[in-house]
């Protein structure tokens, strides 16, 4: 958009009058980003309206991603870097006397959302405006977010996230559509005068879903989105006068956290209210836009396209069908070919114990007209099925069996297209998770491999570089990032190389001043920032990252004379609060910092940083810094990853085993400028197949090994008597499930050669390069793209090459 300075500076100063009744010296930081994000608000104003109003008029299809996680980040850089305005508003501020990055700052990162799955979902959204698809978001508007990280003696506590304390300034109430949602009760068919059956809802507990709109702008484009967020509130109540807190607080509980304890009955009932909540508002949403401008359901998958993004939404398949059936009267097999025709669905996971399942007593009595759908699904794939596959591969598979409703078969029985998130992934599902269904509907499996938003992670989160970048190719990159590959040219270039290395430098000492100020913790900005930013699970292997810190102290103790090249590792990371081995990893790692950091004879050759609460913001200050990319979940065992594919855009060199996305970026990449070691999916899969792992062979075969893992239980780590038994006996009484014992060996010669090739600058910002220069493929862009293409068959302006 078109925006003079001076027009702005006046805009602002109004908007922090009208809003606060006060001249601008006496506001703070706080008040000054509510009023600039309801300014920016107001400038993209028209673009939303014009972007929604040109979808209805040219009956557009439109996409509508639902996640049950989006994890947006701070809004306000990515609006003003998306409406080419953040140049003007910046002097504007300065001349204003403001501090920008102080109002930046200002601004609550939402939490809605773990990790990945939450920030794979924010990443489309951008993208699916930015190249002028219709897309739309569908979630729920948590009052708090995940939870805030904080540790206690080095122990994870988790406290309210109250993100909204101070109010939203990006999002739009519309209690004009609001929808209905019904739980429990009873539902009888009631025979109709025509022979029909209809619903009849006896003693439902209602509850009213208000949606909040954010708009999702587009970039250097006029399109702006919209995410729609759900929030549940009292029903219109014309028969009672009030209603008690009990009702109050059973209604506040849908929308109040992310994820509550599902460690028992009631934890899990909430977690199933949730994932109904925002599936049926967001399809009865749907459905009553399209009904408004067209007469018949006939063509509705034409115009309409729902995703399933994982298990989460999976509710939306029977939703739409109690809708078709009994609200507009379809028949079955009509309804079925609408709701089939529509729906996609993307599988998250490899893990069998992570695919969602539900009581079936719990699920009638939460949602009985919803189960009568599915029963009458089951049947109906019992029935056509079974005669051509049999009764086991058909019982193996249907939406119903031993006693839960397995809600990932119902995905795929109820959608057209199931995809993976990197081709491993994809491979893995045919072979393994979902074979069976595989074997049943191999036409409806397929891979696109996860993407980032990397305007984002460059141009916001890395604005050195990314100048140094537009310095060398220009800024065409911005729009379409495969254009950084243009950078391969100046790998012989020893002054731009050491003008990266200057770049990743300035990188550092940001996110040491932060450890400082922060953590009280000083590190060296020589020393090799090893980073490992993730959800805190076994799988991922932050053991194994602990292991190699254990041994580089002790390699440092005993050989105190010897050089060693100076060792940051760097974790961020939250434990799921009733995952209880994650928190005592949290508490090792922590403990073992205490230790390493403050040990005289170590001083700066080593040091430990667990950076609490990690999130986008955090993401943002740490990503730009690393050296190294750790990656090193077992092999077979993670989907995809992004932050594997954010460092790599930031030019950090992956430390990984050939596990999800990790494969595609070195070869993107060269398996030369990566660190590449352990068990192959292949290899662990035999493991299983023969059932011949033996992790105590390994560690009494590895005297190293031995001396670092019984680091654990011999109080050389004060303050871990419980937790280094705990980890301790998961490896070598429980035969270490994800074998890191067995990747130990490797992991060290890695290590070893990376200490060993960071002393040769030039070397290092060539493999460095290498990676930035191949990330531009990893663009949610193109990601979205595949999507439109292959699955959603939606239209898109932007042609990508």
């Amino acid at each position: 958009m078109e925006l003079k300075e001076a027009q702005f500076t006046k805009d602002f100063i109004n908007e922090i009058r009208a809003t606060y009744a006060v001249d601008l010296k006496d506001t703070s930081p706080m008040e000054q980003y509510m009023a600039l994000g309801h300014l920016i608000k107001r400038y993209n104003g028209e673009s939303w309206t014009d972007t929604s109003r040109s979808y209805r008029k040219n009956d557009v299809k439109q996409v509508y991603y639902f996640s049950i996680e989006f994890l947006p980040g701070r809004l306000l850089q990515s609006n003003l870097l998306n409406l080419g305005i953040t140049d003007v508003v910046k002097k504007g501020l300065k001349n204003l006397g403001l501090n920008f990055d102080k109002i930046v700052q200002a601004e609550p990162d939402p939490g809605l959302g773990n990790g990945g799955l939450g920030r794979l979902a924010a990443c489309y959204m951008d993208s699916m405006a930015s190249i002028g698809m219709a897309g739309n978001g569908n979630g729920i508007r948590y009052r708090y977010g995940l939870f805030k990280q904080v540790f206690m003696n080095g122990y994870q506590v988790e406290l309210p996230d109250d993100w909204l304390r101070n109010g939203n300034a990006w999002e739009v109430r519309r209690e004009n559509r609001a929808c209905l949602v019904r739980f429990g009760g009873h539902v009888w068919l009631q025979e109709q005068p025509d022979g029909s059956l209809k619903p009849v809802y006896d003693h439902t507990d209602d509850v009213l879903a208000v949606p909040y709109d954010t708009g999702i702008i587009g970039y250097h484009n006029v399109v702006t989105n919209t995410l729609r967020l759900w929030s549940a509130e009292l029903p219109p109540n014309e028969e009672q006068t009030y209603y008690s807190q009990e009702q109050r607080d059973n209604i506040d509980e849908i929308t109040k956290v992310l994820y509550p304890d599902d460690s028992n009955a009631e934890g899990r009932s909430l977690r199933l209210r949730q994932e109904y909540f925002f599936s049926s508002a967001g399809v009865q949403s749907i459905v009553r836009h399209y009904a408004a401008n067209h007469t018949s359901f006939k063509h509705f998958p034409q115009k309409v396209a729902i995703h399933i993004n994982d298990t989460h939404p999976t509710l939306v398949i029977p939703e739409l069908m109690r809708i078709l059936l009994d609200e507009y009267n379809c028949s079955w097999d009509l309804a079925w070919q609408i709701t089939t025709s529509t729906m996609s669905y993307t599988n998250h996971t490899i893990m069998q114990e992570a695919l969602e399942t539900w009581p079936i007593g719990m699920f009638q009595g939460l949602l009985p007209r919803i189960y009568q759908i599915v029963e009458e699904i089951d049947r109906r794939y019992r029935a056509e099925k079974t005669p051509v596959f049999g009764q086991n591969i058909v019982d193996r598979t249907a939406p119903l069996g031993h006693g839960q409703v397995r809600m990932a078969y119902l995905a795929v029985i109820g959608s057209h297209s199931v995809n993976g998130v990197a081709p491993l992934h994809t491979e893995l599902l045919k072979k393994d998770v979902l074979t069976d269904l595989y074997r049943i509907y191999p036409e409806k499996f397929n891979n696109k491999t996860n993407g980032i938003a990397d305007r984002r992670w460059l141009e916001i989160a890395n604005q050195p570089l990314t100048k140094l970048i537009d310095s060398k190719i220009g800024k065409k990159w911005h729009a379409n990032p495969k254009l950084l590959q243009e950078l391969s040219a100046y790998e012989s270039d020893e002054k731009f190389l050491q003008q990266l290395a200057e770049v990743k430098k300035i990188n550092k000492r940001r996110l040491a001043d932060y450890v400082q100020s922060e953590m009280g913790i000083t590190i060296r900005t020589d020393a090799i920032f090893d980073v490992q930013i993730k959800r805190l699970h076994a799988y991922k292997r932050q053991v194994l990252h602990m292991l190699e810190i254990i041994r580089e102290y002790l390699d440092i103790k005993r050989h105190p004379e010897q050089s060693f090249i100076s060792h940051v590792h760097i974790f961020g990371a939250k434990a799921a609060p009733s995952y209880h081995y994650a928190k005592s990893v949290i508490k090792v790692i922590n403990a073992l910092a205490d230790l390493v950091n403050n040990d005289p004879d170590i001083g700066d050759k080593l040091k430990v940083v667990f950076i609490p609460n990690y999130g986008v913001s955090l993401g943002e200050l740490i990503i730009p810094a690393a050296d190294i990319s750790e990656q090193i979940s077992t092999a077979s065992k993670e989907a995809s990853g992004t932050s594997n594919m954010k460092l790599m855009t930031n030019g950090a060199l992956s430390l990984a085993t050939m596990d999800g996305a990790n494969i595609d970026i070195v070869r993107a990449a060269g398996k030369q400028n990566e660190y590449i070691f352990g068990l192959t999916a292949n290899d662990v899969y035999g493991y299983y197949r023969r059932n011949d792992y033996c992790a105590k062979s390994v560690y009494e075969n590895n005297p190293e090994l031995q001396r670092v893992v019984n680091a654990l239980i011999t109080n050389m780590i004060p303050g871990i008597t419980t937790e280094g038994h705990e980890i301790y006996d998961s490896l070598l009484k429980y035969n270490d499930e994800y074998f890191v014992l067995a990747d130990y060996a490797e992991y060290v010669k890695q290590q070893e050669k990376i200490a060993q090739d960071f002393q040769d600058t030039m070397t290092w910002q060539r493999k460095s390069l290498a990676n930035i220069a191949a990330s531009g493929t990893f663009s949610a862009d193109y990601s979205v793209a595949r999507y439109a293409e292959d699955i959603w068959q939606v239209p898109y302006n932007r042609i990508l090459k």
